[in-house]
């Protein structure tokens, strides 16, 4: 059974706060997700219409988890429930144990949920994506789905230093190992490539082309003499003794599909040497920016981010736009274009950390039960919001009119754009937070919550900006909610009595 949330947590998430007992507790939650879907994921394989999944995929999924078990093994993972209904002969797969296994570690990237989504979407098709009438590409999508889990097998193997010999696929002519890197064949097809590997060294064998060799390195990414194999990233901890963070750049389920009506997401980027070393410049002075608006949200960002995908800068932007997003099937892991300064860094994670926090909480609890119609009037974006989105961001804005205010009050020095930061995002607030709290779709525990939000905006008065920083964003809010109002659709008239 996964966990409850505690009055005690509910409470801290409320102030969009959270200590180490609430983190611990939205982590385990997701952790425990993640490796229920990951056993969904095998059940639903091996219950699947061969015309969706072939016996050959079904065999190989069974193989690779037996190869991340041994991992986990080789590494000390202690061995979990059996998965029902999973493995062959009598042996069972079993979920990964062990916070240092490396098996546990792939399985519990942020990245592995989307391949999770997609799976779990193929091999359950229904209505159009009944299996009588799944297209020949979306089969042959699948199947090249599930060979990503051959790869992960197999970099769980080799961190874990056990020899191996196997067949992966090159999609469309890239293999990409999680957090070793990826080989370019040079090819647009898929191309199966044979992977040894033996004593800290992968040997890549394709038909008609050199072998490659891959050196792995400690934690992130690993080398090659060739010009073919692009190495995985990370920036150093956030602060001494903490993990290295990854900047994925390649994994190919990083960024969700474009769909039509996305608002402000650009595509993946690809940084080269001189990019990375502005993502690095920046984030190694997020920590110190990040604790100037209060210790805990650097222990949100050290306990919460997990990895960091690279986008685009959006169209236009001219080095001052940024974007960002988290996914809610990619617990842990933050997109956004490079940012500018340490500060906008900051201000980033502490937006899609909320983000992430309510994400998790609202998968534990419900807190509301207002439908996906598009009528909420929010000052951050243009269009209408639903109730569940205008939370979302009410949330973000009003941690960050916490953050803001903290750093305003801590040093004279950069009070003044700290402080029309915070007068920005709190009028923001104050002009969504009637909508939340008259719902009348709200939960008790969703009131309760909302009502914490509540008590936080008040306090936030009680130490408010400079007049002039005030009456700017209160002038500002008007005018965003004006323009708004006329961009609105007119009532339809009242029937005649």
């Amino acid at each position: 059974m996964l966990p409850a949330v505690p009055d005690r947590a509910l409470a801290e998430l409320g102030r969009t706060e959270g200590g180490p007992e609430t983190l611990a507790l939205l982590v385990r939650d997701q952790d425990t997700r993640r490796l229920l879907m990951l056993r969904a994921v095998l059940e639903a394989a091996e219950a699947a219409d061969p015309a969706v999944c072939p016996g050959a995929a079904k065999r190989r999924l069974l193989e690779d988890w037996a190869l991340l078990t041994a991992a986990d093994r080789a590494t000390g993972g202690g061995a979990g429930a059996p998965a029902r209904g999973v493995g062959d002969a009598g042996a069972p797969a079993h979920d990964m144990g062990g916070a240092d296994s490396p098996a546990r570690a792939r399985l519990l990237h942020p990245l592995m949920g989307p391949w999770v989504r997609r799976c779990l979407t193929r091999l359950t098709p229904t209505g159009p994506l009944a299996a009588d009438r799944l297209t020949a590409d979306a089969r042959r999508e699948l199947l090249l789905d599930l060979a990503h889990f051959s790869a992960v097998a197999a970099v769980a193997a080799a961190r874990a230093g056990l020899p191996f010999t196997t067949s992966l696929t090159a999609r469309d002519g890239v293999l990409t190992l999680p957090s070793l890197g990826a080989l370019r064949t040079g090819e647009r097809d898929d191309v199966r490539v044979e992977v040894r590997y033996a004593d800290g060294r992968l040997t890549l064998r394709r038909p008609g082309a050199s072998d490659v060799t891959v050196h792995l390195e400690q934690g992130i990414g690993a080398w090659s003499g060739t010009p073919a194999w692009t190495s995985a990233h990370a920036l150093p901890g956030l602060v001494p003794g903490a993990a290295p963070m990854p900047l994925d750049d390649l994994d190919p389920y990083r960024v969700p599909p474009r769909e039509p009506d996305q608002y402000a997401l650009s595509g993946p980027a690809a940084p080269d040497d001189a990019e990375r070393k502005r993502w690095l410049g920046t984030w190694s002075g997020t920590a110190a920016v990040l604790r100037s608006g209060g210790e805990h949200r650097l222990a949100e960002a050290l306990t919460l981010l997990r990895c960091l995908v690279p986008l685009e800068l959006p169209p236009g932007a001219d080095g001052r736009g940024s974007c960002s997003a988290t996914r809610r099937e990619a617990f842990g892991a933050l997109l956004s274009s490079a940012p500018a300064t340490p500060v906008a860094f900051a201000a980033t994670l502490v937006h899609e950390l909320q983000h992430t926090k309510l994400a998790v909480l609202s998968e534990m609890v419900e807190l509301h039960r207002a439908g996906p119609e598009a009528r909420y009037f929010a000052p951050w974006r243009p269009d209408p919001r639903p109730y569940d989105g205008l939370l979302q961001g009410t949330y973000s804005h009003l941690a960050l009119a916490d953050f803001f205010q903290r750093r305003a009050l801590a040093d004279p020095a950069r009070r003044e754009s700290a402080w029309a930061e915070h007068a920005r995002y709190h009028a923001q607030v104050g002009a969504a937070l009637p909508a939340l709290v008259g719902s009348p779709d709200l939960t008790p525990v969703g009131r309760r919550f909302v009502d914490g939000m509540v008590a936080v905006h008040e306090r936030l008065a009680t130490r408010p900006a400079p007049r002039g920083y005030t009456a700017r964003a209160q002038a500002y809010v008007k005018a965003v909610r004006t323009l708004w109002t006329q961009r609105q659709p007119p009532a339809p008239p009242l029937p005649n009595p």
